[in-house]
């Protein structure tokens, strides 16, 4: 087993991809690791596998997986964590904007104070200030209220984690930039904060547009919802449910002891708007129950899938033959 796994996912960053290479690999010989470089072609159209096919023949710790077609970071960091075999896992983005030489603090950080994973805080940014600072600020902000994690930098490219880790959460939809909430949530309490230093860009431009803040924010609920009922969706929607029918059956009940007893000859129920009240709340509280009751049986049966297809693999042992097979069917 290495020492390190560097997962790398990218989309076309074919000009980046040797330089980076050569900046990981100076850093991994200066500091002794054993190590291998993971790169994740999430369906380049720019060349990029065909410079990572190249690398991986002049250097054996370059592997390589490529997706049929773009599918996503997360699923791109899903699918090199399953073929990670490093002790310590580090994830980095392809553009030049995450240091390598930060590197060997981080795993310091892991072997020697015991935390289960890093993440990188890019205090100085050289971003645009109105488009990417101050968004990311508020995002990183209701990240931290929400989550309880109390992280600076939630959307920082650059981490490490325990092998544990990442071998037990499962990043999928828009979640990577949960992954710290996500190990909190699988029960991992020591994760730590590095400053790190924020490269500008040097090739290309980004692949995320301002949409991806209104993205963030709605994984952000997801995720507050799944950590605090994903594996109990009764309590909540059977509670909402139980709660407006009883408040529908108590406005039927009086307009029925009203009706009967107190004024048999007033309006008909129908005139009256306590009954669509009544008939709402009631409605209203047995779709929520049942929503509740549907969503405990899907828990009950739902099987992991893999919602991405690999097209070519490069010195990557399975795992990822259940995948392929998972996928061909």
């Amino acid at each position: 087993m290495v020492n390190l796994s560097i997962v790398i996912p990218l989309l076309n960053e074919k000009e980046s991809l040797r330089e980076l290479y050569e900046w990981i690999a100076d850093v991994m010989q200066s500091n002794g690791y054993s190590y291998e470089i993971l790169f994740i072609d999430d369906g380049s159209t720019d060349g990029s596998w065909q410079l990572i096919s190249e690398l991986s023949a002049e250097y054996p710790e370059v592997r390589g997986i490529r997706f049929l077609k773009n599918f996503g970071k997360s699923q791109a960091l899903h699918a090199g964590f399953k073929a990670a075999e490093g002790e310590i896992i580090i994830t980095m983005d392809a553009d030049l904007q995450d240091n390598p030489e930060e590197i060997p603090a981080m795993v310091q950080m892991i072997q020697e104070q015991g935390y289960d994973m890093v993440s990188g805080w890019k205090k100085k940014r050289f971003d645009n200030v109105l488009m990417k600072n101050m968004p990311s600020k508020l995002f990183n902000w209701a990240a931290r209220k929400t989550s309880g994690v109390p992280l600076h930098d939630f959307n920082c490219g650059l981490k490490a984690f325990r092998r544990e880790v990442i071998k037990t959460i499962e990043v999928s939809g828009e979640m990577h930039r949960y992954i710290p909430v996500l190990a909190k949530n699988a029960g991992f309490q020591q994760i730590g904060e590095q400053v790190v230093r924020h490269q500008a860009r040097k090739y290309g431009r980004t692949k995320f547009g301002a949409d991806r803040f209104i993205k963030g924010f709605l994984d952000l609920i997801t995720i507050w919802f799944v950590s605090k009922f994903g594996k109990r969706p009764m309590h909540l929607f059977g509670a909402l449910g139980v709660l407006m029918f009883v408040i529908g059956f108590g406005f039927a009940l009086y307009l029925g002891i009203d009706k009967l007893f107190l004024n048999p000859t007033g309006r008909l129920l129908a005139e009256r708007p306590e009954f669509f009240i009544a008939l709402t709340a009631m409605i209203i509280g047995t779709q929520l129950f049942l929503a509740g009751f549907l969503g405990e049986m899907i828990l009950r049966v739902r099987k992991n899938q893999d919602r991405y297809t690999i097209y070519e693999t490069l010195n990557v042992s399975r795992p990822l033959e259940s995948v392929l097979e998972q996928e061909r069917v």
